[in-house]
């Protein structure tokens, strides 16, 4: 499709005067609460269920029914919701087809997974929680220790796009953290389970369980068990609106990553920016459509050239309507007083991605504390933390950074204290310890340690 000119219609707003309102329409929009479901979506429900469910409706339906009926349900709804009749048996991806896609791939592409998994393994490896113990005083040894999650499962999107680098960027980190099991749930379709690349990289990285399995129904599948797959103990990886609910829904019973929402991003940009280096970092947030692509810049100037260079470079996108859908529905060009005031914006926002294009971008990020990944300078794009520089690309969205972290090598580790005394380290702290369980009224509390002292 050739786009024309200037169809452009991104919101500009001048926010030098006061807050920007935009941003808190934008993440009341962006935010993952359930409501908002293309038309496709509500007729696919409607044919489902025979009714009109909300999106949380269809994912307690789900659920539910994975729950009481196992493999029988998730087969129901891989048929139904994905179109793809399989059998337990097919669910499964078989060694030999991982094998196969491995020995067919480009050996470059190959060559660039194995080097992206080292970036990825090297840096997840230097932030890995380690064991640390204290002796407080003679006779006491408190630790606190970190062990591994045993099962894991893995979200991989398979609808619109394939993500070989979903692959890297959650099982890297699992891998280097110790997980024993690994679970890959991938959509039966050409970019999920079907897609050559996805299942060359899970054998590069050594992933023998691949299932024919995606949205509600895989991760329901992964949290409660079934004939086909054995329950998980935490759930992670992106997915869309109903993959979250669903992960949402089975939290408590599993760990999850996080509650995600649409990708998003906020380019802050001084005068040293190349109006096209901004515009293509727009573009690369808003083509996940629905994606949120946000400018804070306090020149005036730089907002002319970036609206002129989105509309030019649109046209050349292989996703340009999707991308033109996303700009005009979650993107905003704001003008702002100062950097101080643009920092102010961003972190009230809270963004999964802040790329930072000034002169001095280390000064403006020690401004803000909210952000789920940073990029700074001209010559650093969010891509290549999408794709290779070692941080992992799931990330908390909808404004969750304000608490929650993007996964890490970190996320795959349960800890737990370990404490030792000694009879003379007892005797020390018993008197402070028999007291407090005294006044809570927990005699047996009390009388566990006074039969150790007391004789």
């Amino acid at each position: 499709m050739t786009l024309e000119k200037d169809p452009l219609n991104i919101q500009r707003v001048d926010a030098r005067n006061g807050s920007a309102e935009i941003l808190d329409q934008l993440r009341k929009k962006l935010s993952p609460q359930g409501d908002v479901v293309s038309p496709r979506g509500r007729a696919l429900t409607e044919e489902v269920f025979g009714e009109a469910l909300s999106p949380v409706e269809v994912v307690q339906r789900i659920c539910r029914d994975v729950a009481h009926d196992g493999t029988s349900a998730l087969l129901h709804y891989t048929a139904a919701l994905d179109k793809a009749n399989l059998t337990a048996q097919q669910l499964r991806v078989p060694a030999d087809a991982l094998a196969q896609a491995h020995d067919a791939a480009d050996p470059k592409l190959i060559d660039s997974i194995r080097r992206i998994r080292d970036n990825v393994a090297a840096f997840q490896a230097a932030i890995l929680h380690q064991d640390t113990t204290i002796e407080a005083q003679t006779g006491v040894r408190l630790t606190q220790r970190y062990v591994p999650i045993r099962r894991v499962g893995v979200c991989v999107p398979g609808g619109a796009a394939a993500y070989p680098s979903t692959v890297l960027m959650t099982v890297v980190p699992a891998q280097v953290a110790g997980v024993e099991e690994i679970a890959v749930v991938a959509p039966p379709t050409p970019f999920g389970a079907y897609n050559a690349d996805m299942l060359a990289t899970c054998h590069e990285l050594g992933v023998t369980e691949v299932y024919r399995a995606g949205g509600a129904q895989a991760v329901a599948a992964l949290a409660y068990g079934c004939d086909a797959i054995s329950a998980v103990d935490k759930i992670v990886g992106p997915g869309n609106l109903f993959v979250a609910l669903a992960k949402k829904h089975v939290y408590g019973i599993v760990d999850i990553d996080s509650f995600a929402g649409p990708s998003e991003v906020i380019v802050i940009a001084d005068s040293t920016a190349r109006p096209d280096y901004v515009a293509a970092d727009l573009l690369a947030q808003a083509e996940h459509s629905p994606g949120s692509a946000i400018l804070i810049t306090w020149d005036e100037d730089l907002i002319d050239a970036v609206h002129r260079e989105l509309a030019e470079q649109l046209g050349s996108l292989a996703r340009n309507e999707l991308t033109l859908e996303s700009l005009e529905a979650f993107g905003a060009l704001i003008l702002v007083r100062d950097e101080i005031h643009a920092c102010k914006l961003t972190d009230e926002f809270a963004p999964e991605h802040l790329h930072i294009e000034t002169a001095n971008p280390r000064e403006q990020i020690a401004r803000i504390r909210n952000s789920g990944a940073a990029f700074l300078g001209h010559h650093t794009p969010v891509a290549l933390g999408d794709y290779a520089a070692g941080p992992s690309h799931v990330l908390p969205t909808g404004g969750t950074c304000t608490w929650a972290a993007g996964l890490s090598s970190n996320s795959f580790l349960r800890s737990g204290s370990v404490t030792e005394f000694t009879p003379d380290a007892l005797n020390q702290i018993a008197e402070d310890v028999v007291r407090l369980a005294e006044k809570e009224g927990l005699t047996a509390h009390a009388r566990s340690v006074t039969i150790r002292t007391q004789g």
